[in-house]
């Protein structure tokens, strides 16, 4: 099934179009699920659901998926994480909303989430997506949560995030800091220099052009002693961690949390996300070139959602699950 973007607000024929892939993949629905490209195929990691005890006995799991066309799933891994009898030593703990990375030809999870109770401080590594290596359990960078994950320069960077005292105990912290790693287990602090943007962190996916990294909207979560969420609609860029170029605030999309963000068709893309403190949902898609001007795909298809599932792959950008809590896969591709 295929659903064409139409033209809106007397815009030209738009240069994409949607394609339901399925409304019903072989995954349970889920949120906050790591999506990668690994061996050709889309590879999806973990994911929360606390309304699905047979899936999600623990409210997230360590599940992992893979497909090579977005409508065939094959589990590779079935959940581990079943009870407190489940061992740290062998495999990941269950988590979300984690930094996710593809780096020299094996994927990563880096850092986790304050569901259980603890800090997931630990990066995994895997060639194969069964086996899996834990390289480091005690990351210089934590306690964290809700940090932007990218791969640049042949490292894997750490950005931003926070503590959530309200689910784990630590002191509060919101960071605006960079760490790189080469390796996952020897880290680098980066100290930047000169502006500088408002510690963030619930930017899902990676945005990586023209050899920068580029940090677009994000905000804080609440906690206990700071109740109000901060959320931004700004763009940043860098190609070195150390000094930042500020691009453009506001930007034409609405300021956001738990949005995903891509690099698809040499354009940056913010898709989706909450909009505001009460978790209201968007399905908004938006693409630029630059950073600085940016155009609107109407007519989105999809229902609204945050902490979705995106990747690009095969020549599309593809939106899968998130907080809508459906199992559906969608395509966007280039119009011949």
């Amino acid at each position: 099934m295929s659903t064409d973007q139409n033209p809106s607000r007397g815009q030209s024929l738009q240069p994409y179009r949607w394609q339901c892939v399925t409304e019903r993949a072989a995954f349970a629905p889920r949120d906050g699920a790591g999506a990668l490209i690994h061996q050709d195929r889309m590879w999806l990691l973990g994911g929360w659901n606390p309304s699905d005890k047979e899936h999600f006995p623990r409210v997230c799991n360590n599940e992992v998926w893979s497909s090579d066309n977005g409508e065939n799933w094959t589990l590779e891994k079935p959940n581990t994480f079943l009870d407190d009898t489940f061992e740290d030593g062998g495999d990941w703990a269950g988590r979300h909303t984690a930094g996710y990375a593809v780096h020299r030809d094996r994927m990563w999870i880096v850092g986790g989430d304050p569901i259980q109770g603890n800090y997931q401080d630990d990066v995994w590594c895997s060639a194969n997506g069964v086996d899996w290596e834990c390289v480091n359990r005690d990351v210089p960078w934590g306690p964290r949560v809700l940090h932007y994950t990218v791969v640049h320069d042949d490292k894997i960077w750490i950005i931003g995030g926070q503590s959530l005292p309200g689910f784990a105990p630590a002191e509060e912290m919101f960071y605006a800091d960079v760490w790189c790693s080469e390796d996952g287990v020897d880290w680098q602090q980066i100290i930047p220099v000169g502006p500088r943007w408002h510690p963030r962190g619930m930017i899902g996916g990676s945005a990586v052009l023209d050899d920068r990294i580029w940090l677009l909207g994000g905000g804080t979560y609440d906690t206990p002693d700071t109740p109000l969420r901060k959320i931004y609609n700004d763009v940043w860029s860098t190609a070195d961690g150390i000094h930042w170029e500020y691009h453009l605030q506001p930007a034409p999309w609405h300021a956001r949390l738990y949005h995903e963000v891509a690099v698809f068709d040499n354009r940056m893309w913010v898709l989706e996300g909450s909009r505001n403190r009460d978790g209201y949902n968007q399905n908004d898609v938006w693409y630029s070139a630059d950073g600085l001007t940016w155009d609107e795909l109407p007519d989105t298809p999809w229902k609204p959602r945050h902490a979705a599932s995106v990747f690009v792959y095969h020549n599309a950008l593809w939106m899968v699950a998130g907080n809508n809590m459906e199992s559906d896969v969608w395509k966007l591709v280039k119009r011949s």
